[in-house]
């Protein structure tokens, strides 16, 4: 398997900075419980082990249940996610993959009867973020569980 660059150290900058935004996301109106499920989907569908592992350590440090966490991926066959998750899910899942024709009128109409237009920006935003970092993750194989120290998540009891 070939060695991967250190995107972290090559682009120290420009890391920083899609750091500060990932942080500065936290302050959004979009509440943790929903920011957890739109990090765990997109990393599921971008197949980015590194994300999908720290997100769910994340969403149980946050108290989330365990069979929720299960149910991800399995959301709209699920009973235990709410009409706003399932719309942020939705939303999501749309901006994961994106059709060729854009998003349909239908899946935005059903997702603004669960968001405010500052809330549909903010989740937006976060769907933007959890993208990219899958995206620089996936491309130079970040290991699951290697920061886990750093970030705090040896804490969840998931090693």
């Amino acid at each position: 398997m070939t060695q991967r660059i250190d995107y972290q150290k090559q682009s120290p900058e420009l890391f920083q900075k899609f750091s500060e935004f990932s942080l500065a996301l936290k302050k959004s109106v979009i509440e943790q419980s929903i920011r957890d499920l739109v990090n765990i989907r997109a990393s599921q569908m971008n197949g980015c082990a590194f994300c999908l592992d720290m997100h769910v350590k994340e969403a149980t440090l946050h108290e989330e249940r365990p069979l929720r966490l299960h149910h991800v991926a399995i959301w709209r066959e699920s009973t235990l996610f709410s009409a706003r998750e399932r719309a942020a899910l939705a939303w999501t899942e749309i901006l994961t993959q994106l059709p060729a024709h854009g998003v349909p009128d239908d899946v935005y109409e059903y997702v603004r009867t669960q968001f405010s237009e500052k809330e549909l920006s903010d989740l937006s935003f976060q769907v933007m973020a959890i993208n990219g970092w899958n995206r620089v993750s996936v491309g130079f194989r970040a290991e699951p569980g290697t920061r886990d120290k750093v970030f705090g998540l040896d804490k969840s009891g998931l090693a």
